[in-house]
């Protein structure tokens, strides 16, 4: 037997593509979307901003992902997918350039809207492309490796604000040092992405999907998924806003924000054991379980316990959930991945705009985030009752 029968070569496409992955996870959600969190707080005390400013603010950001989740839903992308990612992510670095120029909510909404397009088309032609890879070599840390990405981006996003609160610019306002330094991050992230994200297999053949059967557990699954994003992002979008609120202390919001983007890093790793012992429905419905504990505790537990535990379990759980509800929706819909994918973000979105939106007003009225935290907290548990109710704990997904 001969050296090449018996020891096969091990391809590098996977780790190019594990790599490509996070990167453009770490720029499109890390920063194009998340960045938002920590720069908040001096954004509302540079600028004047209310609770309700900066939950419209942040809706832009949410009806733009989901306008990009939409179109993504139809064939017109076939063939040309890397070239919409890479697009897409060089749209997120300078529209994260645009918020370091801008003030006023209208102009910083319009920017957000578009970044919430393009971060909606990264992740879902970024996805498409990177776990094909995973799946055609059998190996699931690559799936793990991209979406830990998003954690990745936080918690170095988070680092990068502490940093440079520390650093006094008496021509600039920080927040606007924050985006510019947050712009220049993203640009080295896409210059790596460029480099290594795979050609899609098949070049530019156009493949029509066809429609999403929706069956009960197809609804139920949709459903609580879109009230899953109702109830992360309330916590996501002020939590060091509340952070701040309770402590007054940079410090705090930079742990804060950089436990929520660690746990987050590591999650789809922690729960890995759950999700092969009891399948990734039940793992699915146990994250929404305790993600529902983390919204409740950054409003009950005194600081700075209440900040960094919730941080934490919002970090284990957020991404956790938007993985294995993405697969179980490609279970049910194999036939039309990049289709549901699209389809389920769209109802992901739909949640993350009435929440922001409801959550600053209710902020505003009341002058704390503990009712709209606690309404989050309630949206996640309706979450996981329609989960069972509707049947999805049947679907079998390795």
């Amino acid at each position: 037997m001969t050296m090449t029968q018996s020891t096969p070569v091990l391809s590098r496409e996977p780790v190019r593509a594990a790599i490509a992955g996070a990167l453009a996870m770490a720029v499109a959600m890390g920063l194009g979307r998340f960045f938002y969190t920590p720069v908040l707080p001096g954004m509302m005390a540079g600028l004047g901003l209310n609770a309700a400013d900066a939950g419209i603010i942040a809706a832009a950001n949410f009806a733009g992902y989901l306008l990009g989740a939409v179109l993504a839903a139809y064939g017109w992308a076939a063939g040309i997918e890397r070239r919409l990612a890479l697009g897409s992510l060089v749209a997120t670095v300078l529209l994260l350039l645009a918020m370091s120029l801008l003030s006023g909510v209208a102009a910083l909404s319009v920017v957000r809207f578009l970044a919430g397009l393009a971060s909606a088309f990264a992740l879902i032609f970024t996805t498409g492309i990177v776990l094909s890879v995973g799946l055609a070599h059998r190996d699931p840390r690559v799936q793990m490796a991209h979406f830990s990405g998003v954690g990745i981006g936080i918690a170095v996003s988070a680092v990068l604000v502490y940093l440079l609160s520390l650093v006094h610019v008496s021509t600039i306002a920080p927040w606007r040092v924050d985006w510019l330094a947050g712009a220049v991050l993203g640009a080295i992230g896409l210059a790596v992405v460029m480099l290594l994200l795979p050609r899609p297999a098949g070049g530019a053949v156009a493949v029509r999907e066809p429609p999403i059967v929706w069956s009960r557990p197809m609804v139920a699954l949709t459903v609580s998924y879109g009230l899953f994003g109702i109830g992360y992002v309330v916590t996501a979008t002020f939590i060091v806003a509340i952070a701040r609120e309770g402590a007054q202390s940079p410090l705090l919001e930079c742990l804060t924000w950089l436990v929520t983007g660690a746990c987050a890093a590591i999650s789809l790793m922690v729960w890995k054991p759950m999700e092969r012992r009891y399948g990734v429905a039940r793992a699915y419905l146990a994250a929404i379980l305790v993600e529902m504990v983390g919204v409740a505790v950054t409003v009950t537990l005194p600081f700075p316990a209440s900040a960094l535990i919730g941080g934490a379990l919002l970090g284990l759980t957020f991404i956790v959930i938007t993985a294995y509800g993405l697969q179980l929706g490609r279970v049910l819909a194999s036939e039309s991945p990049r289709r549901v994918l699209a389809l389920m973000t769209a109802a992901f979105g739909v949640g993350q705009i009435l929440g922001p939106l409801g959550a600053g007003f209710l902020a505003a009225r009341t002058g704390s985030y503990v009712l709209p935290s606690l309404a989050a907290a309630g949206t996640l548990l309706l979450a996981a009752a329609i989960t069972v109710a509707g049947g999805a704990l049947s679907i079998k997904s390795r």
